[in-house]
């Protein structure tokens, strides 16, 4: 038996996540929504048939054992904390909350509950090409990991902003294109099993206002973001991510990775290399699957469309197990916690270098804000102030 599934929130991952959660064979029991009509009208779009706005509804549902957070960044640690102390899986979108302080408390909490599984969705880890990538790299396809002299990340998608202004066009409340950087950063040190140890990078932003009608409040978060990575072993990092020029809904990724004897490099969803001596590239993975269901209304990146139906189907292998109520083996090399509070220290890096225009070592903070009591009061009280 699948657990029963919660779904908080109500944009575009929702959207995606539901019907994908369906055709793997999860029953969605309940939706949360900032408001009680968001809620209504998602629950009412996706035919689930319980919908609210108050989150304790959700989380004490006896149907419900397996919760995604996909709602605004200022509300994943809070939803964590409190679900892994009643007992439920978590799945939490990125970022892993707004800071490295809400990133820890979500880190301490899956400490205390190993028997539970706490993930955070990264879904380019699951793209078969980054799979196939990683792999050729543990081969040495072309030389040796530590001899990896240079990765360059390259990202141009269609505009981060909606009509009407909301969350994502503030920088303060976790918005723009940061919260794509993230997966940009989480990928590195999957592929590369390194970390960065310093940063150097710029933001800007350069749409100012969102297409409504008289529209008066300002867009403070970026969309455009270009920075640099030192790993541990010397190896370069540069990522340049925009979407202030591109149409919506274009997508362009290209991902290349330099060693000692030749390249790889992954293009949308397709896998290309270049050995040493050769006149051109060979294609080591294409991608010719399709979705069993229309995305064509999504905003949402095919790849990290396509990344997220992988996650979920590494999830029911996970539950499917006759041996115990979940196994860990389909899900080992998805994003845990601790790879999200990394992902936190580099991103307030990178903001931090943006003001002061110098290289920033990265910190990873390692005192615990709560102990176990503090960790459970701390997401009762929050939750019952929302």
């Amino acid at each position: 038996m699948l657990p029963g599934v919660g779904v908080f929130g109500t944009g575009e991952i929702a959207n995606v996540l539901v019907p994908l959660l369906r055709e793997k064979g999860f029953e969605v029991r309940a939706i949360w929504g900032r408001t009680l009509k968001e809620a209504k009208e998602t629950a009412s779009a996706q035919n689930v048939a319980f919908h609210t706005n108050v989150i304790d509804e959700v989380l004490l549902r006896k149907d419900v054992d397996l919760v995604f957070i996909v709602c605004q960044p200022f509300l994943h640690a809070e939803i964590s904390v409190k679900a892994l102390g009643i007992g439920k899986h978590v799945v939490c979108d990125k970022p892993a909350g707004l800071h490295q302080m809400d990133a820890l408390k979500m880190v301490r909490a899956s400490q205390y509950y190993p028997t539970l599984i706490s993930l955070v969705n990264h879904p380019l880890r699951f793209l078969p090409a980054f799979t196939q990538m990683r792999r050729c790299l543990q081969e040495e396809l072309i030389g040796p990991l530590a001899a990896v002299v240079l990765m360059d990340v390259r990202v141009q998608l269609g505009t981060l902003f909606p009509e009407k202004y909301n969350w994502m066009c503030d920088a303060q409340m976790g918005g723009g294109a940061l919260n794509l950087v993230g997966s940009v950063v989480d990928l590195v040190s999957y592929l590369l099993q390194q970390q960065a140890v310093r940063v150097h990078g710029v933001l800007r932003s350069y749409t100012k206002t969102t297409g409504a009608i008289n529209g008066i409040r300002q867009i403070t978060a970026p969309d455009f973001c270009n920075f640099q990575m030192e790993l541990a072993s010397g190896t370069l990092v540069t990522v340049a991510l925009h979407s202030h020029t591109v149409p919506a809904k274009t997508f362009s990724q290209e991902v290349l990775v330099y060693g000692s004897k030749g390249h790889l490099v992954v293009r949308g969803g397709d896998l290309f290399v270049l050995k040493e001596g050769q006149p051109k590239e060979e294609a080591v993975y294409v991608d010719v699957q399709d979705l069993h269901f229309s995305t064509n209304n999504s905003l949402l990146p095919r790849p990290y469309i396509k990344g997220l139906c992988k996650m979920v189907g590494a999830l029911k292998e996970a539950f499917g197990s006759k041996e115990s109520s979940w196994i860990k083996a389909p899900v080992s090399t998805a994003a845990t916690f601790e790879d999200g509070l990394y992902v936190q220290a580099v991103v307030e890096a990178i903001r931090k270098s943006n003001e002061t225009r110098q290289w920033q070592r990265v910190q990873l903070s390692t005192d615990s804000p709560l102990n176990h009591d503090q960790i459970i009061r701390y997401g009762y009280a929050r939750m019952s102030t929302m």
